[in-house]
Parts: C-alpha cells; sequence; structure tokens
C-alpha cells in the first residue's frame, strides 16, 4: 500500500488542496446539473428513458472529489486537534 500523501502535506498546503479540489468539483458540478437537465428534456422528448439512468448514473463521477474533499478535512481536523 501506498503512503498517506495527506500527512506528509502542512496545514496550509491541505487548506490550498481543498480549495483547488472543492472549486473544481463546483465547476465541474454546474457543468454535469446542466447536461443532466438537458439528457432529461431529451429523454423525455425522445421518449428514450433509458437517457435518464444516464444522467443519474454520470453524477457517480464527482465520488471520488467528494471523498477526497472528506480525507483532507479529516486530517485537518486531526491536525488542529492535535495542537490544541
Amino acid at each position: 500500500m501506498k503512503a498517506n500523501k495527506l500527512s506528509e502535506l502542512s496545514i496550509e498546503e491541505l487548506e490550498s488542496k481543498k480549495k483547488t479540489i472543492l472549486n473544481a468539483t463546483i465547476g465541474i458540478g454546474s457543468v454535469m446539473v446542466i447536461a443532466c437537465c438537458a439528457l432529461f428534456y431529451f429523454a423525455i422528448t425522445s421518449k428514450n428513458f433509458a437517457l435518464i439512468a444516464v444522467a443519474i448514473g454520470s453524477s457517480m463521477t464527482l465520488m471520488p472529489s467528494f471523498i477526497s474533499i472528506g480525507q483532507i478535512n479529516a486530517e485537518i481536523k486531526s491536525r488542529k486537534s492535535k495542537y490544541l
């Protein structure tokens, strides 16, 4: 198994990485919402309801970003509690 890279970063670097990932997630998420709305529209107008499954399933691509943000938050919280 590879070592935890987050433990090697400073708190400032963790905050910066969190901000970068959060901004990217918000950007990609907003594009995904627009794409899902378009897929829902096309699914209803063309009566091809398989597109609804694609729209819902494509939201799972954001899951690694949410997991990464959660890991960074946990690392920051553990360090701050260690110093208090």
